[in-house]
């Protein structure tokens, strides 16, 4: 494809996504307009922003790049993601009532708004927002420069500054609206993409001559071995349940009952979602076995089998999922910067609401340049994101079920599991025949932050403070932002 018609189709599509921002950001008055909607989100938007952020980075770089390496074990991804969606709305999804701001909010909430838990997992949790965020940098960039054959760092400064402008205008109401719009353009795209190519190799005859044996079995597992697969599907999952951008969706619900079936509706067309970029990805190896980077898999397949019009509606759109994921964990990032990391650094004062929405502007800005820099030296987006999430959010994840669920865990005990997940996600990154063995340190990690956080708990003072008494302590500080 002509790099000059694809950037200029680009450049046309980032826009009309500047322009969304500017409209909807009309409406805005306060922080919580600009970061959580105003708590109203119906279903069609809270569905569409949904989807979109998990048909983002991770499936349209890289279970379609693992799918071109490792045949059906690209399907995991999306049964990870899956299974993790329909368990954050069973586990979680009652939280909404309580109006929490952040996931650390949350989390803090379960240990009796213990400030030492809420100031540490804001921390982490901020760190790994920019982490996400520049996975998803990263992940548009490597298409971006593949497909228009630009400088690979300069690509991602282009992602990162065209999603940035509509965000910084218009706020988490212009990432849903965004998001909405793009995963009804992407989610077709993928199926045209997927009839097309299995026209073009000869149907799944072709991909059986082509494929590796192993790559072909049961979602793969011959192939990765079944300790790597359920890890592989795992830390997708935890992800989900951990990542901050997901707990964003519960918090701005217009009611409880449209996110459980938002969310229920989006396992199930992720569950079944999950099958296309395995194909997508086989179907390109097929075609050609010597791509140097796996991660190209999916620009390259819609080069080689779409018309040129309609191949550029789908790499635009691709792109743009990359940047849906991207906008929606820089807006969670900013809320815990804002919310909790500052008040860390101003003795518990958050920012006034008359200069809430020029505050979150500002640290958008920073929050997506740090981003960029993290991204600079990277280029594999699977393993990226595994090593993140098995180091900074098994231990999240482990935190915020045990604290909700056992009512004998205590503050300790809930940085236990922080300092566990950590831990155990180092060592095995550090001892090559470990990480061998299990795929990538999810499991371990999770385990020894669970172990971590029961003996610890058991170990020290159980906490007076009752849930009531907790959420009157959140809700007189989260008032100072209407003060």
């Amino acid at each position: 494809m002509n790099s000059t018609f694809f950037l200029t189709g680009f450049f046309i599509y980032i826009a009309f996504m500047i322009w969304l921002g500017w409209r909807v950001s009309k409406n805005q008055k306060s922080g919580e307009d600009f970061l959580l909607g105003g708590r109203s989100l119906p279903l069609f938007l809270l569905l569409g922003t949904t989807v979109a952020t998990m048909v983002g980075t991770g499936s349209s770089m890289g279970a379609v790049g693992f799918g071109y390496n490792n045949g059906w074990a690209g399907a995991l991804y999306g049964i990870g993601g899956a299974i993790g969606i329909l368990l954050l709305s069973y586990l979680f999804s009652d939280v909404r009532k309580l109006n929490f701001m952040t996931m650390s909010e949350e989390l803090s909430y379960y240990y009796g708004a213990n400030k030492a838990i809420k100031n540490l997992v804001g921390v982490i949790i901020f760190v790994a927002s920019v982490g996400w965020l520049g996975a998803h940098i990263m992940g548009g960039g490597m298409y971006l420069s593949w497909i228009a054959g630009i400088d690979i760092n300069t690509a991602k400064i282009i992602i990162a500054l065209g999603f940035a402008i509509y965000v910084v205008i218009g706020g988490y109401m212009a990432v849903v609206w965004t998001d909405t719009i793009q995963a009804v353009v992407l989610f077709f795209g993928f199926i045209l993409m997927v009839v097309m190519a299995l026209e073009k190799v000869g149907g799944f005859s072709g991909l059986q001559a082509a494929m590796d044996p192993a790559a072909l079995s049961f979602l793969g597992i011959d192939k990765l071995g079944l300790i790597p697969s359920i890890s592989l599907a795992t830390v997708v999952g935890v992800g989900v349940l951990a990542t901050p951008s997901y707990r964003q969706r519960i918090y701005s619900a217009g009611s409880i009952s449209t996110l459980k079936r938002s969310f229920t509706l989006t396992g199930v067309i992720y569950l079944f979602f999950s099958l296309i970029p395995a194909l997508i990805g086989m179907a390109t190896f097929t075609l050609n076995p010597e791509l140097q980077n796996a991660n190209y898999a999916f620009p390259y397949l819609a080069v080689e089998v779409l018309p040129m019009g309609v191949g550029m509606i789908v790499l635009i759109a691709g792109l743009s999922a990359t940047m849906s994921s991207a906008s929606s964990d820089a807006i969670a990032g900013i809320s815990i910067l804002l919310r909790d990391v500052y008040s860390i650094f101003t003795g518990g004062r958050l920012p006034p609401q008359d200069k809430m929405i020029t505050y979150s502007r500002i640290a958008l800005v920073c929050v997506i340049a740090l981003a960029l820099l993290f991204t600079l030296a990277a280029d594999d987006i699977i393993g990226y994101i595994s090593k993140m999430i098995s180091t900074l959010m098994s231990g999240l994840f482990v935190c915020g079920l045990m604290g909700k669920y056992w009512k004998r865990a205590t503050w300790q005990g809930g940085v236990a599991t922080l300092a566990g997940g950590s831990i155990g996600s180092i060592a095995i990154l550090m001892n090559p025949q470990w990480l061998t063995f299990w795929g990538n340190p999810v499991i371990p990690s999770t385990l020894l932050a669970l172990v971590a956080g029961v003996i610890v708990s058991l170990s020290t003072k159980e906490s007076t403070i009752t849930s009531e008494e907790a959420q009157a302590i959140l809700t007189q500080e989260r008032l100072q932002m209407a003060s």
